[in-house]
């Protein structure tokens, strides 16, 4: 792979370049930062419901503290590039390795998660179990392709669908990134159909069929290795594992910092856990054991131990990004980076055992999946069938319940295909509250007038 062709200021939407303070790099992630999708993000649940007095992590401040190391890994990333290869490197393949990089990882980690439905995990499940469900009625009015789509609904090709798909009224291309941010954020560069398990690229999927050909382009001038053709099978771009591992460092850590603000996890069984993962990488614990000693608030302990843990990731993720940067060139690695490290270390092990039983089981996230499963998949069931009854059969509370969706995502002249995802978008981009709110309301819990 050349590493002077895998990035470009190519935008969707055909846009050139125009001249700027800023670079086109530092744009895509203001462009994101001032976007709807973004801001929806601040009501999206992260693990915890939102729970008011104690405030937890939700879909944005995870999304800003990954971009924040999302950038620390890009530059480290960017220096280590610019050197090793400085004689295959034009000018402004340096510059941009040491200059650019950590802007593309940054903006790229902003965004991952904008495809994501409200209620976490199991708003996806919803989605999926909704066509999957119906697949009786609703699966012969797609190609295998679209249906393969909809029965794996998943927030990484929503995200792109996001970022790029241009709604009734709005502009060409979405928010109009660049290809290179686009490509940073596809951990699974394949269509649906090629869904794979046990095969890391392919374990998801990363666009829908209506966004393929953007897809494509997105490939194309990013000079991402095509493993098929049919189904269209991508390797990883390099940058991906970058954005990845920022994401991998933040969950692990973060929600168990959350879990320990709200009361689930002790300080003392936070302390150890962390302090153990610290003393695994040869830090000084000396050092950090003085530190603890003049710190009495829990809480700020607590966020200290995180921050040694979080660079201590960085510190690791790095040198197994460089020691196997060739794989990562030519396709063939085939391991998350933080994966490697949980191999080999057993306090990472323990910390994720650790948050699997007393954190992602807890009564109140368990709670919250079956509610937002529930919400989701019913305000479905609402405008699903309306959309796709031709408009003349259509009963007087089919009608109702369309007027409830806005214009810009309807499209009553397009493929059922269209009009399902008009309506997929709608319910998707919902916030956890609105999504309670609406399906209330249609369901005549609550009951009242609303401007």
């Amino acid at each position: 792979m050349d590493l002077n062709i895998i990035f470009t200021n190519r935008r969707t939407g055909n846009h050139d370049s125009t001249e700027s303070s800023r670079t086109d790099f530092q744009r895509d992630f203001d462009r994101i930062i001032f976007s709807s999708a973004f801001r929806r993000l601040q009501n999206k649940t992260q693990v915890f419901p939102l729970p008011g007095s104690v405030f937890v992590h939700n879909r944005l401040t995870h999304s800003l503290e990954v971009s924040s190391v999302g950038r620390s890994l890009g530059s480290i990333a960017g220096e280590f590039i610019s050197e090793k290869f400085k004689q295959e490197l034009t000018e402004n393949s340096r510059n941009f390795y040491l200059h650019n990089l950590s802007n593309v990882v940054a903006a790229a980690c902003l965004c991952h998660d904008v495809g994501n439905p409200a209620f976490g995990h199991s708003g996806e499940d919803a989605i999926a179990s909704y066509f999957e469900k119906n697949e009786t009625d609703l699966k012969p009015k797609f190609s295998e392709k679209e249906w393969a789509d909809l029965v794996n609904f998943e927030g990484n090709a929503n995200a792109i669908r996001v970022l790029t798909h241009q709604k009734q009224g709005k502009d060409e291309g979405g928010i109009q990134l660049t290809f290179t941010a686009l490509a940073s954020i596809a951990k699974y560069p394949c269509e649906a159909v090629a869904k794979k398990k046990g095969v890391l690229h392919r374990k998801k999927f990363g666009f829908f069929q209506n966004e393929k050909e953007t897809f494509l382009g997105i490939a194309k001038h990013t000079a991402m290795i095509e493993e098929s053709a049919n189904p269209a099978v991508f390797k990883r771009h390099p940058f991906v594992w970058l954005v990845e591992a920022a994401d991998d460092i933040c969950y692990n850590i973060i929600d168990m910092e959350d879990a320990h603000r709200l009361g689930i996890v002790s300080t003392s069984d936070c302390e150890n856990l962390f302090f153990e993962l610290i003393k695994s990488e040869n830090e000084n614990t000396k050092r950090v054991e003085q530190k603890l000693v003049s710190l009495t608030d829990e809480n700020e302990r607590i966020s200290y131990l995180r921050a040694k843990v979080i660079n201590a990731l960085i510190n690791k993720s790095i040198e197994i990004y460089t020691e196997n940067f060739d794989k990562i060139l030519d396709g063939t690695l085939d391991k998350a980076l933080l994966d490697f490290y949980k191999n080999e270390n057993p306090a990472l092990q323990e910390i994720e055992r650790f948050s699997i039983k007393e954190i992602y089981g807890h009564k109140a996230v368990v709670e919250i999946e079956n509610a937002g499963y529930n919400v989701m998949y019913e305000l479905l069931n609402h405008f699903v069938p309306p959309i796709l009854k031709p408009k003349d059969w259509r009963k007087s509370y089919d009608k109702m319940a369309l007027k409830l969706l806005p214009k810009q995502f309807l499209y009553e002249e397009e493929s059922d295909y269209r009009k399902v995802l008009g309506v997929v978008d709608f319910v998707s981009g919902m916030t956890d509250n609105y999504a309670t709110d609406l399906y209330r309301k249609i369901k005549g819990i609550d009951i009242g007038m609303t401007v």
